[in-house]
């Protein structure tokens, strides 16, 4: 372990964790094999995950938030909690002087926005928004291949989807609207961060339609929506969460994570879902730090549906292991190298060093994330009011 006494500007990040549940486990594992970050202490109101991160990283492990803040061993906070607490969590590690990773979205309004941009501003750290899917590898390189011109101008972006989110175990308030819940924030803001890095940020307007087809599950589980760029490109987001059919189906059977996935398992989560009662909204300690054993091994890289670009000189979509390439020479993959740490955590992780320790910019700002927000909660509103919504707090990437 390295030591907590380092310090300087090519020491470790020491890093602090608030919410040991799924995501948390996700960005431990990322750290854990980034000898550049050094677990110091989390917080969590459960004491099973306190308990397991304590042991396992010999860290304190506090059942306060604030006590996390006030930890003077702490460079930077990751925040993990649920997405009601995001702005408060945020504005409060900045103002105890923490750099911040959190997880999407940045808050649950604009105006939460506005306070982190601004307590971001006052303190002079970084704010970084992620993991999302734009992180990933994949995604990256298709950006650099836009940038390049190979592919000519930009036309536009297919993403889609399919999974079982809707009946995976979830904490209460992940499917209560109100409180950030559903499908837009958890799960179609990974599209919305991958096709506004691609196409340049800059969202003109939404037009978009939210079905809820299950009663037993009263939340937004499927998801259709039209994009325009300022720069004239447009992109399709489709997202369904009912589990019948498995997008990965088309992506060679891999994981979301980057693991290979078990075929023929459409379904099953539904089937457990309904066998169970759902006032327990069961099982969200179990999937917590130190209740899931996650897989170690990353044999392909991670990626988030299927996404297909369409330019003037050719396409592109996503492969297992890189990027189909489809253009006048025929078709070609391209391979992609994961890099020396995990894909797609790691790269955040990546992203929170480079800010922290190297001055490095990042398009995952804050003020991004209030753009992805926007987007998102124009999603929400054109399907409501079914009507095009018009954009106005976009950023370039």
């Amino acid at each position: 372990m390295k030591s907590r006494s380092e310090c300087g500007p090519n020491a470790p990040i020491r890093l602090g964790i608030s919410g040991l549940g799924l995501a948390g486990s996700f960005m431990i594992r990322a750290a854990i094999q980034d000898p550049r970050i050094l677990l110091i202490a989390a917080a969590d109101p459960l004491p099973r995950p306190r308990e397991a991160f304590a042991r396992d990283f010999e860290a304190r492990a506090y059942d306060d938030f604030a006590a996390l803040c006030r930890d003077p061993n702490i460079d930077a906070v990751y925040i993990a909690s649920p997405h009601r607490l995001h702005a408060v969590q945020a504005v409060r590690a900045l103002a105890h002087g923490k750099a911040v990773l959190v997880e999407k979205p940045l808050a649950l309004s604009l105006a939460e926005c506005d306070t982190i941009i601004e307590a971001a501003n006052q303190s002079g750290l970084p704010v970084i928004v992620g993991h999302t899917h734009a992180f990933d590898p994949g995604i990256r390189e298709m950006y650099r291949i836009l940038q390049s011109g190979a592919l000519g101008r930009l036309g536009m972006i297919l993403a889609f989807n399919y999974t079982d989110f809707i009946y995976r175990a979830h904490a209460g308030d992940e499917f209560d609207p109100q409180r950030g819940g559903g499908i837009i924030l958890n799960q179609v803001t990974h599209q919305i961060e991958v096709v506004r890095l691609l196409a340049g940020g800059m969202v003109r307007s939404v037009r978009a339609q939210l079905g809820a087809l299950d009663p037993a599950r009263p939340a937004d589980g499927n998801c259709m929506a039209f994009l325009q760029f300022e720069g004239g490109a447009a992109a399709s987001l489709i997202y369904s969460g009912y589990d019948f059919f498995d997008s990965d189906e088309l992506h060679d059977w891999v994981a979301e994570g980057g693991t290979s996935k078990e075929q023929g398992q459409q379904g099953r989560t539904r089937a457990t879902f309904a066998k169970r009662d759902i006032a327990e909204n069961v099982a969200h300690e179990a999937l917590a730090y130190g209740g899931r054993v996650l897989p170690t091994e990353q044999p392909f890289l991670p990626h988030f549906g299927i996404v297909i670009v369409t330019g003037e000189k050719g396409e592109m979509r996503l492969s297992p292991n890189g990027i189909y390439i489809y253009d006048s020479d025929g078709a070609r993959e391209l391979p992609i190298a994961r890099g020396r740490f995990r894909a797609g955590q790691g790269n955040a992780l990546d992203a929170l060093w480079g800010a922290l320790r190297e001055g490095r910019p990042t398009v995952h700002t804050a003020r991004w994330g209030k753009a992805t927000l926007e987007v998102a909660l124009a999603i929400r509103r054109s399907a409501q009011e079914r009507r095009e919504v018009m954009l106005s707090h976009q950023v370039p990437s």
